[in-house]
């Protein structure tokens, strides 16, 4: 009798199994060492990162920051607000309302968690900023600035992140912030290359104590896919506003227009009450095309380093793409009482490192070291009176793997059983 499953990667990372992990063990004994983390959760994540900052050489310059829902499977939140409770009805980012919890993030450069937060699921984004500052005061983090995208910029968060000195890196909405769309795109000035499809320059306005320094980045590659694509949108939006002959904003096909995310921007009802396209709201996307607003105190920052830490954001955005649609499955939770749920999520961000501190040692990507892990496997075989399993020869490439991360490879016969009556 022959089987041949993976010995590398096992079932150990799908759903349902977290019971079946620890030989011997109950789920009374698994939640009773959630509970254990939990109250030791700041500690361990200080100590664990530190650590391993100090193994890789981090230079902690910079930090990321940002947030994600997390969803429940419940079709209800809870109710008393007064009870301390996570599960909280929200609006997630896919655009759907469900009972979910905030998770917020701040990760290295290299995409290594320092640590994680967890917030009712009814918690905005802005309003997370000065409890992340307090909490990471204290660490060992050196200089570091604050960088987050225009989901976190506010005036109050502004002011919470310059408090005692703090340095910070934010993209402002481009359409809401007067100051912006007035002064600062309308600006005369040259930009300059700093890398591929990378431009940039400098606006700084006031003077004094309240002079703002903001960087404007240009990328002319991206600035020729958003206007190919409003082409697209204002051809379509003509031809649908030439098939109805009742052009009242009343109309239903104009009420779905207009309220369409995708062309509402674009048109605009007259004082007859038709709607028709808006060439000011054209003209004013047409500014906006390929661009994007830094807004620092730091004036030692240069502008490369300003438009590239930004540009770098997008490490987190793969580490909760990691946590969420990867093999560790942050949700949907199951829990109920919230200091199951902070210990689910740090249990994740855990795993997330791991992973992060394996790709950061291997060069390369989880996806291809999982690939790379399946050559590896066992096949079970039985003779008159044993069973056992016998590795496969690893491939070279399988081979430096292992050897980049220190781990010694499987002995060529594993596991040898006498055969009972039962067996």
């Amino acid at each position: 009798m022959i089987r041949n499953p993976s010995l590398a990667s096992g079932n150990a990372g799908e759903r349902g199994s977290t019971f079946q992990a620890v030989k011997g063990s109950t789920p009374d004994h698994l939640y009773e060492a959630m509970d254990r983390l939990h109250a030791h959760a700041v500690k361990v994540e200080e100590a664990v990162f530190l650590r391993t900052a100090d193994l890789f050489k981090l230079d902690v310059d910079l930090i990321f920051y940002d947030t994600t829902p997390c969803s429940f499977a419940i079709d209800a939140g809870d109710e008393d607000e007064e009870s301390g409770d996570l599960r909280r009805l929200g609006h997630a980012k896919e655009g759907s309302w469900s009972p979910q919890v905030v998770v917020a993030l701040a990760v290295t450069r290299e995409g290594l968690p320092v640590r994680s937060w967890v917030f009712p699921g009814n918690t905005v984004d802005v309003t997370t900023v000065a409890r992340i500052k307090d909490d990471l005061r204290g660490w060992k983090l050196g200089r570091s600035i604050f960088v987050a995208d225009a989901g976190m910029n506010s005036e109050d968060n502004r002011l919470e992140l310059a408090r005692g000195v703090g340095k910070y890196v934010l993209a402002m909405p481009l359409g809401r912030v007067a100051e912006v769309k007035e002064t600062v795109l309308r600006r005369p000035g040259r930009y300059r290359p700093l890398q591929d499809n990378l431009l940039a320059k400098e606006v700084v306005v006031g003077e004094g104590e309240r002079r703002r320094r903001y960087i404007v980045c240009f990328n002319p590659h991206e600035a020729q896919r958003q206007a190919k694509h409003r082409t697209q949108v204002i051809e379509a939006l003509k031809a649908e506003l030439a098939r109805h002959k009742d052009p009242r904003a009343t109309a239903k096909w104009a009420m779905e227009l207009l309220t369409s995310g995708r062309y509402g921007r674009y048109l605009t009802v007259t004082d007859t009450g038709q709607v028709r396209l808006d060439p000011q709201a054209i003209r004013q996307a047409q500014r906006l095309d390929g661009k994007w607003v830094l807004l620092t105190n730091d004036d030692t920052l240069s502008i490369q380093d300003a438009a590239s830490a930004y540009k770098s954001l997008l490490v987190i955005e793969r580490c909760f793409r990691s946590l969420k649609r990867g093999q560790i499955y942050l949700g949907p939770m199951y829990h109920r009482l919230p200091q199951r749920i902070e210990a689910h999520v740090k249990i994740c961000v855990l795993a997330l490192l791991i992973q992060r501190v394996v790709e950061h040692t291997v060069g390369g990507s989880w996806f291809q070291l999982r690939q790379c892990l399946n050559s590896l496997q066992a096949t079970e075989l039985r003779t008159a009176t044993h069973r056992f399993f016998q590795r496969n020869e690893p491939p070279q490439e399988l081979r430096d793997v292992f050897k980049k991360l220190d781990i010694s490879m499987p002995k060529p016969v594993l596991a040898i059983h006498p055969l009972t009556s039962d067996v």
